[in-house]
């Protein structure tokens, strides 16, 4: 056989999250072609020594927000409501060149914590966003920021049919570009801010081209409070009752959920997006009850704003939030156990993003999204269970490799797809403009 690229001698996380050790992974077309005890028959134009490492399916983020890279550290501590009094201001003031300089850094930071795949809320000037995904080799679904109601900056607030426009062109313009690594979602940014006409037109529009929906959902207790009042039922109810829930619809924190809410998601098959760091401002997640009556749930990190792109925090924290909001109450230590939550950042996250048996696992047919964690640190061996040890000790640093559809955009720590030097002078150039006084 004759492979693109062949990994010799590495350990792999396989899609029950045990390690096999000594493994060759082939590569062809952009696939895993096959895995198995090394060495594996064959020739390649691209040998890689994987002695030392372990290969595993790329991180997916299902719900970041990369132009709010530029926030970063200016949340923390603040009081409610930072949605309304930072977030949407901010926003509304960027310039095309700092958005872009956004997604660079965003892109920057995904790659060398092992995220190969993410899901952007959207904003202004996407196209700068989806050029920055193009030219680094990322996969993202990408959506624009949809507001046609409530109390939002003119710049960010349009009519329902200019929303839709919007949508439309980037559709358009960008949806299976990049080899089809990029696909382009609709979006309502959230229920407090977008019309009964708009949600309706945007599942229609979504449904008859094939994609998906990305909206925030059940985040605060005034949207839960708002829509009891304006239609005396809770949001996924609400949603329900238009008839618009299904597997194309990724539900972006999903904190504050009834267990009739809970039950709509299941059956509806809604993918459910968690960020940890993020909600915890805001309520614990019922993610035992959602898991139990098979949700799929993935995870996310919400955005530079809210602790930064790493993936292998938001799973630690995840980990000790349930542990002390479910597990303890119970005398239940293992209420998310390591697998589950490794589970939830690669397949979960696939999910959401329409690659449910594409990605998330390193198997043969699935697409070569893989990062490399160097094993050889005293933070990580010797371990009696390495994925356990993923979930406790591994952090965004580890990341050796990462590769999307069986092309590195790092290796050995080295980002081959940017210049790093000129990415972070460029931020922090944009940066002080943003905030010239700190």
């Amino acid at each position: 056989m004759k492979y693109d690229t062949l990994i010799r001698g590495c350990a792999v996380l396989n899609e029950r999250f045990e390690v096999d050790w000594d493994q060759d992974i082939a590569i062809a077309g952009g696939v895993i072609a096959a895995v198995g005890n090394s060495p594996l028959p064959g020739e390649a134009e691209q040998v890689v020594d994987g002695r030392g490492k372990l290969f595993l399916p790329g991180l997916v983020d299902g719900h970041i927000h990369t132009c709010q890279q530029l926030l970063r550290g200016r949340i923390l501590d603040q009081l409610p409501m930072i949605w309304t009094r930072i977030m949407l201001p901010f926003e509304s003031g960027l310039t095309e060149e700092a958005v872009e300089a956004g997604a660079e850094l965003a892109c920057l930071e995904l790659i060398k914590s092992g995220t190969t795949a993410f899901a952007d809320a959207g904003g202004r000037y996407m196209d700068a966003v989806a050029c920055v995904v193009e030219r680094t080799g990322l996969r993202a679904a990408l959506t624009c920021s949809t507001i046609d109601a409530g109390d939002a900056p003119a710049t960010m607030k349009h009519s329902t049919q200019a929303c839709l426009e919007q949508n439309d062109a980037l559709f358009d313009r960008w949806h299976g570009r990049g080899e089809g690594r990029i696909s382009v979602f609709y979006s309502l940014r959230s229920m407090l801010s977008v019309t009964e006409e708009l949600i309706l037109r945007v599942f229609e529009r979504a449904r008859n081209r094939g994609t998906g929906v990305h909206a925030h959902i059940s985040e605060y207790p005034n949207e839960v409070n708002a829509s009891l009042e304006r239609h005396r039922l809770r949001p996924v109810e609400y949603l329900d009752k238009l008839g618009v829930l299904g597997p194309n619809f990724l539900a972006a924190h999903s904190i504050l959920l009834n267990d009739d809410e809970i039950d709509l998601m299941a059956d509806r098959g809604v993918k459910v997006i968690h960020c940890p760091f993020s909600n915890c401002g805001k309520g614990v997640p019922h993610t035992p009850r959602l898991l139990q009556r098979k949700a799929s749930v993935g995870l996310g990190t919400d955005g530079a704003a809210h602790g930064g792109l790493s993936l292998w925090n938001e799973m630690k924290i995840f980990r000790s939030v349930m542990n002390a909001h479910v597990g303890v109450p119970y005398a239940n230590p293992v209420v998310m156990p390591a697998r589950t939550i490794l589970r939830m950042a690669t397949c979960g996250g696939a999910a959401a993003l329409g690659y449910e048996d594409k990605l998330g696992a390193v198997k043969p047919g699935y697409l070569a999204d893989l990062i490399s964690i160097d094993l050889n640190q005293p933070h990580i061996l010797p371990t009696s269970d390495l994925p356990n040890t993923l979930l406790e000790t591994v952090n965004a640093g580890d990341v050796a490799d990462s590769m999307v559809q069986g092309r590195f955009l790092m290796r050995d720590r080295k980002v081959l797809v940017m210049d790093e030097k000129a990415v972070l002078e460029r931020a922090r150039a944009i940066h002080h403009k943003c905030f010239p006084n700190g």
